[in-house]
Formats: C-alpha cells, sequence, structure tokens
C-alpha cells in the first residue's frame, strides 16, 4: 500500500490485531491504528435515533436518553437488533412500536461485552497505548 499513487483511502479491521505481523500495521503500510470501543451514551443515542427511523417511528415518543443509558455496553448491531426485534412484535400485535417494547427487548438481552468480556478487556487492554481512539469521549 505504501506504493499506492492513487488517491486511495484504505480501511481494515482485525479483532486480534496483536496477532498481525509488524511489519503489517507500520507507518507506511497503515498510517494510523485506531481503536473503535464500543459506543459511548452519545453514540447510542445516534444509533437508537437512525434505527427507529428505519422503523418509521417517531422519534420524540422514545427517550433515548433512557434507552442509550439503558444500553451500556451493547454494540450497533445490539442495539439495530433491539429495535428490529421490538419493531416486528408490535407489528405481529398489530400496533404502534412503542418505548416498552424496546425497553423489554433491551431488559431480555446479554450484551456480547458481558458474553465475552475477558476478551473485550484484553482487546481494549492492548488498544490502549497503541492506538488512537476513534471516538470523540470514552465510552459510557
Amino acid at each position: 500500500m505504501q506504493e499506492k499513487e492513487a488517491l486511495v483511502f484504505v480501511a481494515a479491521t482485525a479483532n486480534r490485531i496483536h496477532l498481525l505481523p509488524a511489519e503489517f500495521i507500520r507507518k507506511g503500510r497503515f498510517d494510523q491504528v485506531f481503536f473503535l470501543d464500543l459506543p459511548n451514551e452519545t453514540e447510542r443515542k445516534a444509533i437508537f435515533t437512525v434505527h427507529l427511523k428505519k422503523q418509521n417511528a417517531d422519534v420524540a415518543r422514545f427517550d433515548v436518553v433512557f434507552l442509550a443509558k439503558a444500553t451500556k455496553g451493547f454494540n450497533g448491531a445490539e442495539i439495530e437488533s433491539v429495535v428490529q426485534s421490538a419493531a416486528i412484535d408490535a407489528f405481529n400485535e398489530k400496533r404502534v412500536l412503542s418505548e416498552d417494547d424496546v425497553a423489554r427487548l433491551i431488559t431480555n438481552t446479554v450484551a456480547l461485552s458481558k458474553t465475552m468480556d475477558e476478551q473485550i478487556k484484553a482487546i481494549k487492554s492492548w488498544a490502549h497505548n497503541r492506538a488512537i481512539s476513534a471516538s470523540r469521549e470514552s465510552a459510557t
């Protein structure tokens, strides 16, 4: 990649970056290593807003601050799944999606950050002094 002449931005992801040979992640190959943590509260609010809108829900009827706080440790895919499942439940019951639907599914979801706690802590520990955070603020 260091010989590229075109204006191209190359990005790659790895959950086990520590297994990559140093020459793969050195400057010139990849200019920077970023750490993408679990979404913080502000990011979770934005994720809820996106997925509620996708379900044609009236976002004003949802307390996204409450939902974001209730999903500490959730990743974006888990939030998306909660909203989708809640929307399906409401549809099957022939009613409008509500905050209670979403809250019920949050309560019944075990986040990957709990299931794979040790692995996620190891990734965060590795990234602490080796990568730049992709978030503007830390995860909360």
